[in-house]
């Protein structure tokens, strides 16, 4: 199943950054440190094209500390980005992002050339909560749901520090099957969008390859870890469902009930310090999700191709 969300408050999104990009001198692209990969938007490097990007993990406080460093590396050995962790427990983070930003665009600054930084990320990744604790103050609103922020604002950071807020923004395709369940796992992805049932499979199917111990810690089934990790999927979600009560008449488990368990759980780090994706991991889906695209767009161009020679016959 292929998840995909692109409404419409989105392309309006686009066409603000493309109009407000050409006067920004930074970028700050927040990210999901539990899936510092397929939170990042490829349509936002298009949009921003050259501008220096400061790439902020957030939420780090609860995503596997063994991940965040590859993640923060393998982000700083591309061309004209710098990346950071950022967690809840930093009560003042605006100056860590103010000098981070001074070293992407070192001749901004002081009155006569202020710098003028653009923020994004997609939905539901703690940008307008980030915003706020920057700002000292609830300029934006906050919500565990996707879309929550609809219209771009300008905020004052310092006196030559200015910071224009985006909504959350996704992207038309998503490409990478995998990246697209993590989303919607996190919670970027409007409900509309997805089956919660598939997305919760797919979720335990990664924990279970790399967290069955917190699986267990968590859902108490009384199984080995090596148990727990052999499982199928399927099995596992009745498992849970059964043991935290989402049974239904006649003792069958309540699928959809025991899916909302596990994702709830995921998105409020209930479950423990995780992170969904390694850089290796990512690169392999992006590249096969290209290949599937350029697949997909020879079998168009051959189609185009025969009806135009048919018609011409």
């Amino acid at each position: 199943m292929a998840i995909q969300w692109f409404p419409g408050h989105m392309h309006l999104t686009k066409k603000a950054i493309a109009e407000r990009i050409k006067d920004i001198d930074v970028v700050i692209e927040v990210l999901d440190a539990r899936l510092p990969g397929s939170s990042a938007n490829p349509l936002l490097a298009e949009l921003t094209g050259h501008k220096p990007t400061l790439k902020v993990l957030n939420k780090q406080d609860v995503a596997d500390p063994l991940r965040t460093p590859e993640w923060v590396n393998w982000y700083n050995a591309q061309q004209g980005t710098r990346a950071m962790g950022l967690d809840a427990s930093e009560s003042a983070p605006a100056r860590r992002l103010i000098d981070a930003c001074h070293l992407l665009a070192p001749n901004r600054g002081g009155m006569a050339k202020p710098m003028r930084v653009l923020i994004c990320g997609v939905p539901n990744v703690g940008k307008s909560t980030l915003i706020n604790t920057l700002s000292n103050k609830r300029q934006a609103k906050t919500g565990d749901e996707a879309g929550i922020t609809k219209l771009e604002q300008r905020i004052t950071l310092a006196d030559d520090f200015y910071l224009w807020d985006t909504p959350g923004m996704l992207w038309p395709r998503i490409t990478a099957p995998e990246s697209g369940y993590h989303l919607a796992a996190s919670g970027a992805v409007g409900r509309n969008a997805y089956d919660e049932e598939l997305v919760a499979l797919e979720l335990l199917r990664r924990l279970q390859a790399h967290y069955a111990a917190l699986l267990e810690a968590r859902y108490r089934l009384g199984l080995a870890e090596a148990a727990l990790a052999d499982m199928l999927d399927e099995d596992l979600l009745a498992a849970i469902g059964r043991k935290r009560g989402a049974v239904m008449a006649g003792g069958r488990v309540n699928l959809q009930k025991a899916a909302e368990i596990v994702l709830t759980d995921f998105r409020s780090a209930v479950l423990g310090r995780i992170t969904l994706e390694t850089p290796e991991e990512f690169e392999g889906w992006r590249a096969a999700g290209a290949l599937e695209d350029a697949a997909r767009e020879a079998k168009k161009a051959a189609r185009k191709g025969r009806k135009t020679q048919a018609m011409g016959e």
